[in-house]
């Protein structure tokens, strides 16, 4: 017991001279921490109501739809801070989202791409969903979410999944 105590109290600690030494970091932990238990509840009922695949349980279409940008952003590697924050400031102009309901969305979407096993697969699969939720009157308001995510062009991998995603919402190639 003494031995075990002194391991905790030499992890805490660690834990206490690092968020001293790097304050922004250590808040930024933090409020990513805050954000994952706000959502634990609804992940869990993702999994628990429909006993599929969690994107098979979206009904939002906007939800769908930042998700799939999410999953755009990280197809070159993880996203950096600037792509989520502009990820997150698209969504509220696009959708007038608060800034709280623009976090967890966020949160939410990265969690769904997560759940498909990478970005490219998630593109396709929420692609199709959105199509059975909403066909393709979302369209423009997607595309419009992409162009700002992409900025100075879309990648390799990023035309190769914007052509996946054409397919999936039953868009004609141009």
């Amino acid at each position: 017991m003494p031995i075990l105590i002194a391991i905790l109290a030499a992890i805490g600690g660690a834990i206490w001279w690092w968020a001293r030494s790097n304050p922004g970091d250590a808040l930024g932990v933090a409020d990513d921490a805050v954000t994952m238990a706000r959502n634990a509840p609804r992940k869990m009922a993702f999994r628990r109501q429909t006993k599929e695949h969690p994107v098979e349980g979206i009904d939002d279409p906007v939800l769908a739809m930042v998700a799939i940008g999410h999953a755009f952003i990280r197809l070159d590697g993880l996203p950096t801070r600037e792509d989520q924050a502009r990820l997150q400031d698209l969504s509220r102009i696009i959708w007038r989202l608060d800034q709280g309901d623009a976090e967890e969305m966020g949160a939410l979407a990265a969690w769904l791409v997560d759940q498909c096993g990478g970005a490219s697969a998630a593109v396709s699969r929420l692609g199709r969903r959105l199509w059975k939720i909403d066909e393709d009157a979302s369209w423009g308001q997607l595309e419009r979410l992409l162009a700002g995510l992409a900025e100075g062009g879309f990648s390799d991998g990023q035309d190769g999944a914007l052509a996946d995603l054409k397919v999936a919402l039953h868009m004609k190639r141009h």
